[in-house]
C-alpha cells in the first residue's frame, strides 16, 4: 500500500484543532494578510450524532497590506514575516490572548484537483465497512504523486455493479464496489516556504486549507453544498474554484489571475499610478456598460507628473472597456477548468461568487452570461463577535479558515498511513513467528 504523505506537522495538529479553547486563522493573500482569533465555546447541547455542540466567538482581528507574496506564494521571507507579525500582533492585542498555531490558506504551489477510482470485490456480497474502506484506500493509493503534497481527500461517490452515484453503499447488496475520490494536492516547496515564514513568527501550522475550500466554509449554505454548487473566490492575484456535491469537495483549482491584474490593466491603459487605478476600480469601476458612461468622466492623474495640469478626465466608458475584457478572460479560464474536471458536473448549475473581486459592479451579471449558470454573491455568514470589516466577501477565506478550525476534515490519508504501518508491523511479527516455529 502506498503511503500518502501529509504536509501537516504532527506536533502542531493537536494545538489548533481542539474542540475547546483558542483557534486562529491566517489568510496570507496577495493584497492583504489577515489574522482572526476565535474561541470555541460549548452550546450546552448535543448534536444529532450525540456529540457536544460547539460554536465560535471572535475575539481578535488584524489585517495588514500584504508584502513578500506573489500569486499566493512567498517570494520574500523578511517582508512576509513583517506583515504576518503585524497582523497577528494586532489580533492578539484585540483578543488579549496569545496564539501558538494557525490554520493557513494555500493559494500558491499550483493547487490542483484530481479524480481517482478503484474497484474491489465485496467479501460477502453485501457491502460492509471493510469493503468501503478497502475501495477508498485503493483509490487514495493511486492519488500519491511524486513531487506533490496531499491537502484534502474526499470520497465523491460510489458505484455498486451497475448502480452509479451512490453516496453511502453500506449494507447494500452487490459484487463489485467502485470508489471515486477527489485528491487536492500542491507543490511541497510552496508549503515549506509557508511553514518557514510562519515559524519565523514563532507560530506553528495547525493545518493547510486550499483557499477556495476555506472560503466555501464561510459563505455556502448547507443545502447548496448538498445539492451541488461551484464557488469562485476572486482574490487579488488568484481566482480559486471549488465544486461541492452531497457535502463533499469534488473539485478544487486555483488560477493565477485575479483582481490585481484588472488594476494593473487600468494603470497601464490610463497611464496612472497603481494606487489610483485601484481607487478608480473600487469607486467607479464596472463591468457593465451604461448609456451614461460616455458622458460621465473620472479624474486621472498622469503617472510621474505633478501639478493640477497633469490631471485629465477620461470617460467612464474607457474604464469599463479596460475592466470587462480582463474579467471575461478570468471567467473563460474558470469555465475551461470546469469543463476539464471530471467531477465538476456534480456541482450542478449554481455558482456563488466571493472574494474582493466579486464586489466589482456587474461581476454577477457577466459571470452568469459566461458560465451559463445561476449566480449569487456570497459574504461570510455572521459569527458572534464578528467585526464589521470582516463581513465583506474579501474576508471570506479568513472566516472560512476559522470555521474549518471548529470542524476540521478527517484526513483519509492519515488513516491510510496508520493502517499501512500497522499491517507492515503485523506482517513482520508473523514472519518472526513462522521463523521460530520452523527453527525450533
Amino acid at each position: 500500500m502506498t503511503v500518502v504523505e501529509l504536509p501537516v506537522k504532527s506536533e502542531a495538529k493537536g494545538q489548533g484543532s481542539g474542540r475547546s479553547g483558542l483557534v486562529a486563522a491566517l489568510d496570507i493573500g496577495s493584497t492583504k494578510i489577515s489574522c482572526i482569533i476565535g474561541e470555541v465555546v460549548s452550546q450546552n447541547r448535543r448534536t444529532a450524532d450525540g456529540k457536544e455542540a460547539s460554536a465560535l466567538r471572535i475575539l481578535g482581528f488584524g489585517c495588514q497590506a500584504s508584502r513578500g507574496t506573489r500569486h499566493g506564494a512567498i517570494v520574500d521571507l523578511d517582508q512576509a514575516e513583517r506583515a504576518i507579525r503585524l497582523a497577528v500582533d494586532s489580533a492578539e492585542r484585540m483578543a488579549k490572548r496569545t496564539i501558538t498555531s494557525v490554520y493557513v490558506n494555500v493559494a500558491g504551489g499550483k493547487p490542483q484537483s484530481n479524480a481517482y477510482a478503484a474497484t474491489v470485490e465485496t467479501e460477502t456480497g453485501q457491502v460492509t465497512a471493510r469493503d468501503v474502506e478497502m475501495a477508498t484506500r485503493a483509490a487514495l493509493a493511486q492519488g500519491h504523486q511524486s513531487g506533490r503534497r496531499t491537502l484534502h481527500t474526499a470520497p465523491a461517490q460510489f458505484h455498486l455493479d451497475a448502480a452509479r452515484g451512490i453516496a453511502s453503499p453500506l449494507g447494500m447488496f452487490g459484487k463489485l464496489l467502485t470508489a471515486e475520490v477527489n485528491v487536492v494536492s500542491a507543490e511541497p516547496l510552496a508549503l515549506r516556504n509557508l511553514a518557514l515564514v510562519i515559524e519565523r513568527c514563532h507560530l506553528t501550522v495547525a493545518d493547510y486549507v486550499v483557499a477556495p475550500y476555506a472560503a466555501s466554509r464561510a459563505v455556502l449554505a448547507e443545502d447548496e453544498m448538498k445539492l451541488g454548487v461551484t464557488l469562485i473566490d476572486m482574490g487579488g492575484a488568484t481566482t480559486g474554484v471549488a465544486g461541492f456535491h452531497d457535502d463533499q469537495l469534488v473539485f478544487a483549482h486555483v488560477i493565477p489571475v485575479g483582481g490585481m491584474h484588472i488594476t494593473h490593466d487600468i494603470a497601464r491603459g490610463l497611464s496612472t499610478t497603481i494606487a489610483h487605478a485601484e481607487r478608480m476600480k473600487t469607486l467607479f469601476g464596472s463591468a457593465m456598460a451604461t448609456v451614461l458612461d460616455d458622458r460621465e468622466t473620472v479624474a486621472v492623474p498622469l503617472l510621474g507628473e505633478r501639478g493640477v495640469d497633469t490631471i485629465y478626465h477620461a470617460p467612464k466608458s474607457m474604464l469599463t472597456g479596460i475592466i470587462r475584457p480582463r474579467l471575461e478572460e478570468i471567467l473563460e479560464m474558470v469555465r475551461e477548468r470546469l469543463d476539464q474536471a471530471s467531477f465538476a458536473r456534480l456541482a450542478g448549475s449554481r455558482v456563488v461568487l466571493t472574494g474582493g473581486g466579486s464586489e466589482l459592479t456587474g461581476v454577477r451579471e457577466i459571470a452568469a452570461q459566461w458560465l451559463n449558470r445561476q449566480v449569487r454573491l456570497g459574504a461570510p455568514l455572521p459569527i458572534a463577535g464578528m467585526p464589521e470589516a470582516a463581513r465583506s466577501p474579501a474576508f471570506a477565506t479568513a472566516m472560512g479558515l476559522l470555521n474549518y478550525a471548529l470542524k476540521p476534515d478527517v484526513h483519509h490519508a492519515a488513516a491510510v498511513t496508520r493502517e499501512a504501518l500497522q499491517a507492515k508491523q503485523a506482517g513482520y511479527l508473523r514472519r518472526v513467528g513462522r521463523w521460530i516455529a520452523d527453527s525450533f
